[in-house]
């Protein structure tokens, strides 16, 4: 698919424009950007379909940025793109990338200090320069040189919604070549961690030179760094590094448990085998005197052997797992079938593609039972927050729409938790919710204690129902901001709020360290999509599969209950 190259592209150039002060293009840019990555569909195939028109039926996008989308999907370029590209040099676009370095200082840097590239921003930073510029500071160097670690800490990291699809592509392809019985990923994808480094994928297979060859030619594939037997290489044309072996059936689950990890786990697990008189590697567990095969068909059976119940990939990291499954006392994970709704999504009245009405039709073919609206509030005027005039509006139609639909659609807010913990609407508005969600959108460097104060005052208010991301991390572009979050943690415990597990892939906060702290408060959770267009409604497996990371189970996640159970926990819903 086109689509994130297309996007990228928008938001490179939104970016440039902005640097050259050049007015209201930029937002019309980042809106057709966001309206791209948002499809379900490739471009591509639109285009194909119903050219330039299909094009300006999608939201955002006009008759002038449609004609650069084709230009993209049938040259590989934007002729417009490459021009204003030329106006400034050529590694200053690069600083936008970090945390900290908007358009407007990237240029401000550009002007003083005749910073052009990420060398030069180093090199201004190792000499103190940035913190003596008008408008910087101590602080905001330091914000930068921290942006900067994230940058390049994150450029070999994946998230999960780029490295699974692709899992997912190159076992479809290898279980279609001749004499492959199985194949599936292993490694941190299995895992679900909430970033990938590369792709491990094990096959069966009794023509393992098929296997290889098949592997290291598929089309997406840039380049071969090995090619063996039974184990090939390779760098994909995205820059992830994708590994296959194929092993035999009686090695299968030990290969498959030693690939999967996490290392600590695994060496937890070869310790419990020793214990017992046995050795374990990828190959099967055997009896250690007298080498016999002993297990190591299926996980299932390697882990019997050794006196334990199943682990469920997501717990593999050595966090007491082990010590839970041989006292049979591992949760029982909550799983994608069990969530019946999402209470965090966007449409038009704020910075979502679609209507009401195009989220409702998508969320009731999920067989969801309930959803809510919860576009953002009047602060966050860069995502066109809504006045209590158009939330006003928008409540009545809600109120209208429902008569067309089973699914029940609740009215909500995304509401800016404010500085100084107060919150962006005021609660004569609030309480004609059905559901409130707060979060802080802005202050991201602020001090600990100051982050914690703002985020405890507004969980102290009556009329705020979730805490949503939690911590404001965007995985590889935004470190979480500091907060003490047992305080907040507690502070939600006393006053019965609900913590969200955004699904975002990019975000997923709370992570699943942060998950299982949660839980020793006793809080409950609901994991939303925070989806901003039909189609990122789907996002919701990634969410689910972080809970599982942090031991959930369903009766830990409210949005797992049934209808006719939320009044109990929303107080303000009416059936």
């Amino acid at each position: 698919m086109l689509n994130k190259e297309i996007a990228e592209q928008f938001y490179a150039i939104a970016d440039i424009l902005e640097m050259l002060n050049v007015a209201w293009k930029p937002i019309a840019y980042r809106k057709a950007a966001r309206t791209i990555e948002n499809l379900e569909k490739d471009i591509a195939d639109i285009y194909a379909k119903g050219g330039l028109a299909a094009l300006q039926e999608l939201s955002g996008i006009g008759e002038a940025i449609a004609l650069k989308i084709s230009q993209y999907i049938e040259t590989g370029k934007i002729p417009e793109f490459e021009d204003i590209r030329k106006k400034l040099p050529s590694g200053l676009a690069k600083l936008l990338d970090i945390d900290s370095v908007g358009p407007k200082r990237a240029a401000v840097l550009h002007k003083k200090l005749k910073i052009c590239s990420i060398k030069d921003l180093k090199k201004a930073i190792s000499k103190n320069k940035i913190a003596k510029l008008d408008g910087f500071g101590e602080k905001s160097q330091k914000n930068i040189a921290l942006g900067l670690e994230l940058l390049e800490k994150g450029k070999s990291r994946f998230l999960l919604d780029e490295a699974i699809p692709i899992a997912d592509k190159i076992v479809s392809i290898l279980k279609k070549v001749p004499g492959v019985e199985h194949a599936m990923p292993a490694g941190s994808t299995r895992r679900w961690k909430e970033s990938i480094g590369d792709l491990d994928i094990l096959a069966i297979s009794n023509t393992p030179k098929k296997v290889m060859d098949v592997f290291t030619t598929m089309p997406f594939v840039d380049r071969i760094l090995a090619n063996g037997e039974t184990k090939s290489m390779v760098i994909l044309k995205n820059g992830l590094q994708a590994d296959v072996r194929v092993v035999g059936k009686k090695a299968f689950g030990a290969a498959l448990n030693y690939f999967t990890g996490n290392v600590d786990h695994n060496v937890a697990l070869r310790r419990i085998a020793i214990e017992k008189g046995y050795k374990l590697s990828e190959y099967g567990l055997f009896d250690r005197k007298t080498n016999k095969y002993v297990a190591g068909r299926t996980e299932e059976e390697l882990y019997k052997k050794l006196g334990l119940y199943y682990i469920e990939p997501e717990l593999r990291e050595n966090r007491g797992e082990l010590s839970a499954s041989a006292k049979n006392k591992l949760p029982d994970l909550i799983k994608p079938s069990d969530i019946r709704g999402d209470f965090h999504m966007h449409t038009k009245y704020s910075d979502g593609v679609s209507t009401i009405e195009l989220m409702a039709t998508r969320a009731q073919k999920l067989g969801y039972e309930y959803m809510a609206i919860s576009d953002h509030s009047a602060t966050r005027a860069n995502a066109h927050g809504m006045e209590i005039e158009r939330l006003v509006k928008q409540i009545s139609e809600i109120k209208t729409l429902q008569k067309k639909f089973r699914i029940k659609i609740f009215t909500a807010s995304e509401v800016d938790i404010l500085g100084n913990g107060e919150l962006d609407y005021p609660d004569e508005i609030l309480k004609k919710l059905d559901i409130a969600i707060g979060s802080v959108h802005s202050g991201f460097k602020s001090e600990e204690n100051k982050m914690t104060d703002r985020i405890c005052t507004a969980l102290e208010n009556k009329y705020i129902d979730v805490l949503g991301h939690p911590t404001g991390r965007l995985i590889n572009k935004r470190n979480p901001y500091a907060v003490d979050l047992k305080k907040v943690f507690d502070t939600a415990s006393r006053n019965n709020k609900i913590i969200e597990i955004n699904a975002h892939p990019a975000r997923l906060d709370l992570k699943d360290e942060h998950i299982l702290l949660a839980k020793q408060f006793g809080l409950k959770f609901a994991i939303n999509t925070d989806a901003h267009s039909p189609e990122q409604l789907g996002l919701m497996k990634y969410g689910v599969h972080t809970a599982r990371r942090g031991w959930l189970e369903a009766k830990d996640v409210v949005n797992t209950l049934p209808l006719a159970s939320l009044p109990r926990i929303f107080k303000r819903i009416k059936l």
